[in-house]
């Protein structure tokens, strides 16, 4: 609650809706904070398709996405939106929001490759989609395997991307 949120700040709370005129609004701004934060941090921009080797494209924008992320604190921030999405319209959202940047990125990237005829797709909007729902699951998979398990492999998540080029190759 804003009287919860104002009482760890250390402020009263009518102070705190001088500066945000609801709890909802205080979360954007937190998330659009965040993840600019962490974009600079870890120095993800859009990637520039300079290339001819669609694994290499592929690969640095699955890993500017795992950097951004992973950063400390977007990563915190969605762990916490991500368990409360189902309770939480704002939650919900924010996963929204997220998401569909990563699909219209991965979107972006397709035309461009398309374009340059390095791959082919039979429907550009539903691989991209795929791609994108593929990158993400591998994700998650692998930061639990990281839980439970102490070990990584990223190799999934690279072998996923050979396989997608392989298959889309012109």
């Amino acid at each position: 609650s804003m009287s919860m949120i104002a009482k760890e700040v250390g402020i009263k709370k009518p102070s705190l809706y001088n500066h945000f005129s609801s709890k909802e609004q205080l979360i954007n701004e937190m998330y659009n904070y965040l993840r600019d934060q962490a974009k600079q941090k870890t120095h993800t921009e859009m990637p520039i398709i300079e290339s001819s080797d669609p694994y290499l494209i592929l690969t640095t924008l699955v890993n500017n996405y795992i950097a951004l992320t992973s950063e400390e604190s977007m990563l915190m921030f969605y762990s916490i939106v991500y368990s409360e999405r189902t309770t939480s319209n704002e939650a919900a959202k924010i996963m929204i929001v997220e998401t569909e940047k990563m699909i219209n990125m991965t979107k972006y990237i397709f035309k461009e490759l398309e374009n340059k005829k390095i791959l082919t797709f039979k429907n550009l909007e539903m691989d991209a989609m795929s791609f994108a729902f593929t990158i993400h699951g591998l994700m998650d998979y692998e930061k639990d395997c990281m839980r439970i398990r102490n070990e990584i492999n990223q190799s999934l998540i690279n072998e996923y991307i050979s396989s997608f080029c392989n298959e889309h190759k012109i």
